[in-house]
This record gives C-alpha cells, structure tokens and sequence, in this order.
C-alpha cells in the first residue's frame, strides 16, 4: 500500500512524515521545504500479529508494512502549474490513498488563524481542476475516433462526459456515481480525485484528544459529507512518539490518555478506506503478515507469496488467529477441530492463518 500525504505548506506534512516512517525528510517554516517526493516506509503495528508470534516463537518476525511519499506541499494554482504543482500533482497519481494534513493549530511559524475548511477547499480544488484537465484531453483525443463506431470507444467518451460533468459540479469523480465497469474503463488515467481520501487533522500537543476542538468538527464534517475518513493527530507528539522504544510509547500514550499511536489510526483508516484485511502465515522460521484486499480467495493469496503456489493450489488449511492463540499451537487447533480444509473457492477472512498447499 502506498499512500501520499499532501496538504498546503507548513500544514506539518514532513514532520508527520518524519514521524511514521523514521525519515530524513527537510522540515522547514516556509513553503516548499519539500521539492522532491521523500519516500519512507513504516511497518504496521500489529498487536495480532504479536501474540501469534508469543505462541509459535519463531525464528523471524515479518508484519506487512506501508509506503509513505511526502509530497511538496500544494498551493492555489497548481493545477496550472503554480509552485511546481504539476510536478507535484504527477506524484499523487502514483498512490492508493491520499492523506489530506489540515492546519488546525496555530503558532509562532502560522500565526495566521487556522482555516481548515478553506485550506481542504483550495486542495481538493487542484486536485479536481488537474483532474478536469486530464478529462478532457482524453476527450479531445478519443472523439476523433468515434467514427470508428468500436463500442468500447464510445463507452469510454460515455464514461468520460460524465466525470467531466461531475468535476465541472465539484465533485470528486470518488463522487460521481460511477459503477465497477466505469471505474475500470477510467483507472488508466489515474484521476486524483478517485482516490479514497483520510484527512489528518494536525492538532496543537495540548488539544490531542480534545473531541470538541472546533477545527477538528469542521474537517470531521467535510469528511463525512464526502464519505471520507478524518482522524486526529499531533505530528509532534508523533515525532517524540518516533524516539521511543515499545514500552516506552505505551506509557507516552498511558500518561496523555491516548489509546493509540497516529500511525496505528492511519494505517486503519487507510485499511477501512480501501478494503483491505491481513492474514498471517506460521511456522518455526518465519511468522508473516500479509495484506490483500476483502473478497481474495486462497488461490489468490498463495499468489501474493508467490505464483508457483497460485498456480499448483491444492488445498489451504485456515485456523482462526484466536484459535490459534488458545490453542497454543498448530497441532493442537487441529485436534480441537479449530483447523478446517478450504478449496478453491474459499475466501480469505481478516485474522485467518493459513497454511497453503500446493504441487508443481
């Protein structure tokens, strides 16, 4: 999974950057600190994940992880190229999802007031101006091969007409009403707006946690409004957070009443927004994570190991993690009836575990 944190400058993008992913990220109090995309890729805690290890013990641990891309900061007009946003714009179409920082504090550095309607209003109006734009280039270009008569022509122009209806409204092509079979005939474009949409509320150290925040309420209503999801985070306390061994971040977070790290509520957001689950696989040597979509059967996710094992499927033996968990061991889950053999056509759960078996 890859994920892309945009947002205007100084929204404390690269300092949560810096924060999830232990990079090196330039972290400045003018814009366009950042100019080249940073990448940084950040392992996805787990707490499943570490209790099936406390079981089974093995001699390597592999949890799934995420890619971050710390993209420069975005300004009014860069979708017609102000402050490099072209340049900016073409990495956003790299990733899956799109981590939106709003300003919701105010400091020595902004000493204007927090805005965070208007801040999210000036970036998804880039993002829908750049996409507009794209729409109807392809427009231009493919009318001319109408006379072709090729039904798969005119049902992309179909398609096309209507997101670019739908952008000229306002809406995120996410928006626009599109079933699977459009959305597959626009996905070569790689619109932005089509990307599912997180927004980081970036609070002051002293209002995390603060349910009420003003400025928290008006980006939890854009983001409902939009069927997006929004979350809180303080990018500095997340930056102390980066410093910490495990112990030590739990008591962090025990001492300033926070249940979970910014990057554990991102990750499932991000999870949430996309449809995707984990399961894990065992033995002696390794114990892993892996991440797939909702709705992956076996054969599919012996695939995501590797295609020798999609291609020779067999069989999966699949126990339940907290079965596993109690029982205390693989053959014991067999002898409690907790381990079943699934087919071909069964379809990976959250949480399954899953021995693969397979011939070539």
């Amino acid at each position: 999974m890859k994920i892309g944190i945009v947002g205007l400058p100084n929204a404390g993008k690269s300092t949560l950057f810096n924060a999830l992913t232990e990079g090196q990220a330039q972290v400045g109090a003018y814009a366009f600190t950042t100019i080249d995309q940073n990448l940084g890729v950040a392992t996805v805690p787990d707490s499943r994940l570490d209790q099936i290890v406390q079981v089974i013990k093995p001699d390597k641990v592999t949890p799934t992880s995420v890619q971050f891309v710390d993209i420069a900061g975005l300004v009014k007009g860069a979708s017609k190229g102000e402050g490099l946003g072209n340049k900016f714009l073409s990495h956003i179409r790299e990733v899956e999802a799109i981590a939106h920082v709003v300003r919701c504090f105010t400091n020595e550095q902004n000493p204007d007031p927090a805005n965070p309607a208007e801040d999210i209003e000036v970036i998804n109006l880039e993002l829908t101006m750049a996409d507009l734009d794209m729409a109807e280039r392809r427009i231009q270009k493919i009318s001319k091969e109408i006379k072709s008569g090729e039904k798969q022509v005119k049902a992309e122009l179909a398609v096309l007409e209507k997101t670019k209806t739908a952008l000229e409204e306002g809406k995120p092509v996410r928006l626009a009403g599109l079933n699977d079979e459009e959305e597959e005939q626009l996905s070569p474009l790689n619109l932005l707006t089509d990307k599912q949409v997180i927004y980081v509320a970036n609070v002051e150290e002293s209002e995390i946690g603060n349910e009420n925040n003003p400025f928290l309420t008006q980006v939890r209503q854009i983001a409902v409004k939009e069927g997006s999801k929004a979350i809180q985070i303080s990018a500095e306390i997340e930056a102390e957070i980066s410093q910490l061994s495990d112990e030590e971040e739990k008591a962090f977070l025990d001492d300033l009443g926070i249940e979970e790290s910014g990057l554990s509520k991102l990750i499932k957001a991000s999870y949430s927004l996309l449809g995707l689950i984990t399961f894990y696989t065992v033995g002696p040597n390794e114990c892993r994570a892996w991440t797939i979509r909702a709705g992956t059967t076996a054969p599919e996710a012996a695939g995501k190991i590797h295609t020798d094992m999609q291609r020779g499927f067999i069989k999966a033996e699949v126990v339940d993690w907290q079965h596993l968990i109690e029982d205390g061991s693989w053959n014991v889950a067999k002898e409690n009836a907790h381990l079943r053999m699934e087919g071909k056509e069964y379809v990976i759960a959250d949480g399954d575990v899953v021995l693969f078996k397979f011939n070539v």
